[in-house]
């Protein structure tokens, strides 16, 4: 059986098709967040595009058992104890607490395919566990989705796209098929930035949207890190995020 791979660069695009497996990316940052969150010994992440259905949900739990996380624009949010940052999960903070999430855009895309019966949260940091997973599932239709930035295109999270197709292509012992252009213009991306992929971090509008709200300089280099987590943050209830 073959493998087809398609991808789209904002939620909107989606059809209401469910595809066998659907891959979220948010390299800038929350897909990144999550897989440090989850490596760093959190029990689950929960995520919402609501922020008052965040805060009910999160008044539900132990306050000694949960993280409140919330980010809009880059910042963090007053009253949220942390912002969208894969450095300030820390083992001190989460080990053993659930994530309560809201970020600009990840968390909005995640919601949009909640329905798939295998959901995986994908970062550049995590690319060889989902590709690996992925592989020893073999499914035929599987959907990567970039969250872009309200809307708009996203060139980190292309690349990180075009990054997960290649692997794909390379490692998978049966044919993978490119089902639209917008997987192409992504693989050719990865194959002109795989060696600069902080280079492209930085280039990229939300990259220098970041530089120009603040020191960023450590989350880009975390952010840019190839394979270097092996996590796979897989939806396991709708909005429930755990490693798998």
């Amino acid at each position: 059986m073959s493998t087809n791979l398609t991808y789209y660069h904002v939620a909107s695009d989606v059809p209401d098709n469910n595809p066998d497996i659907a891959v979220v990316i948010d390299v800038l940052r929350a897909t990144t967040t999550i897989s440090w969150a989850l490596f760093n010994g959190a029990d689950s992440i929960q995520v919402f595009s609501n922020l008052d259905l965040l805060k009910a949900k999160a008044e539900e739990w132990d306050a000694n058992k949960r993280v409140m996380i919330a980010e809009r624009g880059g910042k963090k949010i007053d009253g949220f104890d942390l912002g969208n940052s894969p450095l300030s999960v820390t083992k001190q903070m989460v080990q053993g607490k659930r994530l309560f999430m809201s970020t600009t855009n990840g968390t909005k895309a995640m919601q949009k395919v909640q329905n798939v019966e295998n959901l995986f949260s994908m970062a550049l940091t995590n690319r060889k566990a989902v590709a690996d997973r992925i592989i020893s599932m073999n499914k035929k239709e599987i959907l990567i989705l970039g969250s872009g930035w309200e809307g708009t295109y996203s060139l980190e999270d292309s690349l990180a796209a075009g990054a997960l197709a290649s692997y794909l292509i390379e490692n998978n012992s049966k044919e993978v098929n490119i089902v639209n252009d917008e997987l192409n213009a992504a693989l050719a991306l990865w194959h002109f930035w795989k060696e600069d992929i902080l280079g492209c971090l930085k280039t990229a509008t939300h990259g220098k949207r970041l530089t120009n709200i603040g020191n960023y300089e450590d989350d880009f280099k975390c952010c840019s890190q190839l394979d270097h987590l092996n996590i796979v943050p897989s939806q396991i209830e709708q909005g429930i995020i755990r490693a798998s």
